[in-house]
């Protein structure tokens, strides 16, 4: 397989597009190093479950563009992202991937402000008297 395969994934206001091609496990985010872009081992862990789980570890090369978002917004986007393209490379994977819960995109997002309220349910203290 000499192709390379491409996802998106999406969460809160992070958008990760991989590029996957076969080589030996490397990862680079927006020109930097996984190690450096990602510094908390949390985040690191949680971006490759679907790699581990798929037992595809140190197989692939992955090049990542990331806009948005804050830190852990843009870790579950690259991990939705990384399962899709986990489900590409093998169909098989998608059971496995979906019992760990790695395949559904989190649909959470900011409430919006509401007029006549200080957020987007919190109102001024009512006074009785």
């Amino acid at each position: 397989m000499a192709e390379v395969i491409n996802t998106i994934g999406r969460r809160k206001r992070s958008i990760a597009r991989i590029y996957m091609s076969e080589g030996n496990g490397s990862i680079t985010v927006n020109n930097k190093s996984f190690e450096a872009y990602f510094p908390m081992e949390w985040h690191r862990n949680n971006i490759l479950s679907p790699v581990i789980i798929s037992e595809n570890d140190g197989k692939y090369d992955v090049k990542v563009n990331l806009a948005g978002g804050g830190v852990t917004g843009q870790a579950e986007a690259l991990r939705l992202a990384l399962a899709k393209a986990m489900v590409i490379i093998d169909p098989e994977n998608k059971s496995d991937l979906r019992k760990a819960g790695l395949v559904t995109r989190d649909a959470r997002v900011v409430e919006r402000k509401k007029f006549g309220k200080r957020k987007a349910r919190k109102t001024a203290q009512f006074s009785k008297r």
